[in-house]
């Protein structure tokens, strides 16, 4: 595949050039090579694919130390719950039982699914000839135009240095609603297109049918046939070049090897919430990657973007069906990914985590707000897969995906539950007179029975296995070269005590949070789609009081009726009511930037990429400033050659129906009408302003009017 002469590239240290310099652009879109990709029957057998073959002896042997370890921990758990409340269980008791065992095999899991780590595969990087062409596309929806512009700029460039360059190429997939968005794109990609060295293609649907999914399989339907491989991005994510080529040969080398899912770093986080994150992934997030890894083998999951997809295999067996129903647990597919690894396993296809990959990054939520705004969206997506989980000829292993995310959610409410089932124990007893004759002709009382200290060791032991894995990994990163990016071992500790110290006071409200979420789904409310938040600003205290009431009111009226009642129990939950009645001031500071910065300036949460930014964020950064514009109407109307960039970025026109034009038909009669443009542009709806910029001829008859 050869470069078009337009896609020559500049010298990193290029400025773009203006406008009315750039050099005649080639189409919005290459020809179309179609796919065919038909929609899949969940009732019926899977497309014919590679044959299964029988999980390794490490990964037989992972499995069986993350899913046996964790039904033991839940077993042992169980008999010592029933030890501590004796030989007569109550309703009550029976529900905290069960309760209890569903917790607490739950942190039993997490801690057994580090233990597998120890089996995780060591992946071989083949050398040789390999002709694969690649396509990277980055779905976009109402966002900065020039970071991402920024970020495929750098991409492209290291594609280049790692010499990919004569067969990839870059898509950017827009599904932008908004008339300022989708000017602010067109402007950003002309720019980009002109400093890249591979091509740079753009398409922006006009029916946004399956959102992010939808906008995928469009383009592999009408693209795919081009391509081989497919590195899926988010608007704010990136891998380095390397990490392609690597992807590239593995999958080259594997005929049956479907996808391979990268570990993403968290990159770029200014305030404390966002640092806290990114600490989090970068210290503790390798050795959880290596244990899904090991017990996962090659039924491993889909993230949704940082991953490279063999196209004709996502085309065979990836289309989305509808779901009946009316959301929130029907229509599209909302947590697609999951969705698409399964499809994948079932038809015989590997699905991989390569733990090794991790030149790969992303951004996080700015803010807590932002965050419980993101986890209503997924709480949605993961709690439609139970319409999917019983799919014929999905893997056990993948199966075992769908409970896990949405366990991850559902576990909320549980823990909620259980809390309240202890107070009400509680109240119960100190309420209550005890029977000590519950039958008529016993002879002896029947003592009530409570072991406390069988109790506190069970605490204990929960407590361990959440925070084992995390002492484990500052142990291993303090020993390692990491603790001298991290700010050293002593700064390394007091970071990973100020995360645990945090997260145990952000932890309660997520907790209500997701509670309520999981209310409201299970009501019929749809979180709908909105623009993701990349860079927040702290919220309000007018903001935060308004969101956080409700937990402060629950923080407050239990931490009162838990002393009146119970004074010794307000030690035990003493740090769930902190982080509710505190959250206003929790969730307002740590959104704050400043904070972040003091942070980072005294080596607190410290991450690798924070003390040697890797190279390819560098110059995304500085590639965003300049290929970044605020444009809008009135510089269209007053700039010919950015209406000229614009209408590059066009597809094609088609007729159509009149019956299919009508904002069209009605804009061009409110602009013959207008006595100048900003008249026109009054007269106009956000559909006509949108149907003005898809129409040239209409775009340039609105600019010859007087301004």
């Amino acid at each position: 595949m050869t470069v078009p002469a337009s896609a020559a590239a500049a010298p990193p240290e290029a400025a773009v050039a203006p406008p009315e310099t750039l050099p005649p652009m080639q189409p919005a879109v290459p020809p179309e090579s179609r796919l065919e990709m038909p929609v899949q029957d969940f009732s019926k057998p899977p497309p014919p694919g590679p044959a299964r073959q029988r999980p390794t002896m490490n990964t037989v042997l992972a499995r069986l130390v993350a899913f046996g370890g964790a039904a033991l921990i839940a077993i042992i758990g169980a008999w010592q719950m029933t030890l501590v409340f004796g030989e007569q269980i109550t309703p009550l008791q029976m529900v905290l039982l069960v309760l209890f065992t569903l917790t607490f095999s739950w942190v039993g899991f997490s801690f057994t699914s580090i233990l597998a780590s120890y089996f995780a595969p060591k992946f071989d990087t083949p050398e040789g000839p390999n002709a694969a062409r690649i396509v990277v596309v980055m779905p976009v929806y109402h966002e900065n135009a020039g970071e991402t512009s920024g970020l495929l700029a750098a991409l492209a460039q290291d594609i280049e240095a790692v010499g990919l360059a004569d067969r990839t190429e870059i898509f950017i997939l827009s599904d932008s609603r908004l008339p300022d968005a989708w000017m602010q794109e067109t402007a950003a990609v002309a720019n980009l297109r002109a400093v890249s060295p591979i091509p740079v293609w753009y398409r922006r649907r006009t029916d946004n049918k399956g959102r992010k999914a939808g906008n995928v399989a469009d383009f592999v339907r009408r693209w795919g046939g081009r391509y081989d491989q497919m590195v899926v991005l988010d608007a704010d994510s990136v891998l380095t070049g390397d990490v392609i080529r690597i992807m590239s040969a593995r999958m080259n080398a594997d005929p049956a090897l479907g996808l391979i899912q990268t570990v993403p770093m968290l990159v770029d986080g200014q305030t404390i919430f966002a640092r806290l994150q990114q600490f989090a992934g970068r210290i503790y997030g390798p050795p959880i990657a290596r244990g899904v890894s090991a017990w996962s083998g090659d039924n491993g999951n889909f993230w949704g973007h940082n991953a490279m997809i063999r196209v004709r295999a996502f085309a065979a067996c990836c289309g989305l069906p509808v779901l009946p129903g009316g959301p929130p647990f029907g229509g599209a597919v909302m947590s697609h990914d999951f969705v698409e690894a399964a499809l994948l396993c079932r038809a015989g296809w590997k699905v991989r985590l390569d733990h090794d990959l991790r030149d790969s990054f992303e951004g996080s939520p700015p803010t807590l707000l932002d965050m419980a705004a993101r986890e209503r969206r997924w709480a949605q997506g993961n709690l439609q897969h139970l319409r999917v989980i019983g799919a014929k000829g999905f893997t056990w292993v993948s199966r075992a995906h769908f409970v896990i995310g949405i366990l991850g959610f559902v576990m909320s409410p549980l823990w909620l539950a259980m809390i309240i089932t202890g107070l009400c124990l509680s109240a119960v007893v100190l309420l209550s007179r005890p029977d000590y004759f519950p039958s008529t002709y016993q002879l002896f009382p029947t003592w009530p029975t409570f072991d406390p200290v069988r109790m506190v060791w069970l605490f204990i032991a929960a407590m361990s296995f959440l925070l084992l894995p995390k002492i484990i990994a500052v142990a291993v990163g303090v020993t390692r070269p990491l603790r001298h990016d991290a700010g050293g071992a002593r700064r390394m500790a007091a970071s990973a005590t100020f995360e645990v110290l945090l997260s145990s006071l952000i932890a309660p409200v997520q907790m209500l949070n997701q509670t309520r979420q999981i209310l409201d789904i299970l009501r019929g409310e749809d979180s709908g789609w909105e623009a993701q938040v990349r860079a927040g600003t702290m919220p309000p205290w007018g903001m935060v009081l308004r969101r956080h009431a409700l937990h402060v009111i629950v923080g407050l009226l239990t931490a009162l009726g838990l002393a009146w009642f119970a004074p010794a129990q307000l030690a035990w939950l003493s740090p769930i009511l902190a982080g509710l009645i505190l959250s206003p001031a929790i969730s307002r500071w740590s959104a704050s930037p400043v904070f972040g910065r003091w942070a980072r300036r005294r080596g607190l949460l410290l991450t690798p990429a924070e003390r040697r930014p890797p190279p390819i964020l560098t110059a995304a950064h500085a590639l965003a400033f300049n290929l970044g514009e605020d444009i809008g109407f009135a510089r269209l109307h007053e700039d010919p050659a950015a209406r000229a960039r614009h209408v590059a970025l066009l597809p094609p026109r088609i007729k159509r129906p009149a019956a299919q034009r009508l904002d069209e038909i009605s804009a061009e009669a409110k602009i013959k009408a207008a006595g100048n443009s900003a008249e026109a542009m009054s007269f106009l709806s956000l559909a006509e302003r949108m149907a003005v910029l898809a129409n040239p001829e209409l775009l340039e008859s609105w600019a010859k009017l007087s301004r």
